[in-house]
Formats: C-alpha cells, sequence, structure tokens
C-alpha cells in the first residue's frame, strides 16, 4: 500500500521535540539580544555579557538540535531557569524569561499528551488494521 511509508514516517515524527525546538529558537533570539542590554543599562562587562548572552542563545541552539535525546529535555528546562535568573540583571528578563518558560512547559507537556495519544491511536490502528500478507486457506 502507498500510504505504508507516510505512516511509518508520521509515527517517528515527535510533536513535543518539534514544539520544544521552536520554544528554544524563538528563545536563543531574545537571549542574544540580552547582550547589548547588559552592556548599555546594566552596565555588565562586554565579555560577561558575551558569554551570558550569546553563550546561553547558542546553547539554546544546539539543544534545540538534541531533543532526540531526553536529557536535553532536562538541559531545557535548566535554560528555562537561566532565563528567568538573568531578570536579576535585566529586570524585563523575569517577564521574558517567565513567557518562555510557560512556553516550554507548555510545548513539553502538551507535546507529552499528544505523544501519548499518538501511540494509543496508533496501538487501535495495528489492531483493527488487515494485514495485507495473509495467504487465502
Amino acid at each position: 500500500m502507498s500510504d505504508e511509508p507516510q505512516v511509518r514516517d508520521e509515527r517517528a515524527r515527535s510533536p513535543r521535540r518539534g514544539m520544544c525546538a521552536a520554544v528554544l529558537s524563538l528563545e536563543a533570539i531574545t537571549l542574544g539580544l540580552t547582550t547589548p542590554v547588559m552592556i548599555t543599562i546594566a552596565d555588565v562587562s562586554a565579555g560577561t555579557a558575551v558569554a551570558v548572552g550569546v553563550g546561553l542563545a547558542v546553547v539554546c541552539l544546539l539543544l534545540a538540535g538534541m531533543l532526540r535525546a531526553e536529557w536535553a529535555y532536562a538541559l531545557g528546562w535548566v535554560v528555562q531557569v537561566a532565563a528567568v535568573a538573568l531578570g536579576f540583571v535585566i529586570p524585563l528578563m523575569f517577564v521574558l524569561g517567565g513567557i518562555f518558560a510557560l512556553l516550554w512547559g507548555a510545548a513539553y507537556f502538551l507535546g507529552l499528551k499528544i505523544e501519548r495519544e499518538r501511540a494509543e491511536a496508533f496501538a487501535a490502528y495495528d489492531e483493527t488494521a488487515v494485514p495485507e500478507t495473509g495467504s487465502e486457506d
């Protein structure tokens, strides 16, 4: 049947990974833009600001690509804590970091729910699927 490769591809696709990668990618932009704000407004040295702002942005982008591993999700939670903690340097990051933490949590938990429901639906599909290779006796 021509739909079989498509069904296999769909089974391998992770909605949690896609949603969490999107959150991390957008968060990387925000964290990268904290660098000039830390330098000009918060009087943080340029080296420290680049290490923190650009460093966190790079970590977000790397993690977005590593979300096939379960440990990467744990590091994603650490990034959320770090983003909120930047609020001690740039008070607006309490708000922005909090928003991204909520988005991360929603993507993570909603993704888990979708994966669980998809697994149940595919199991039900497998039970009702008529085998095509069966011989007629």
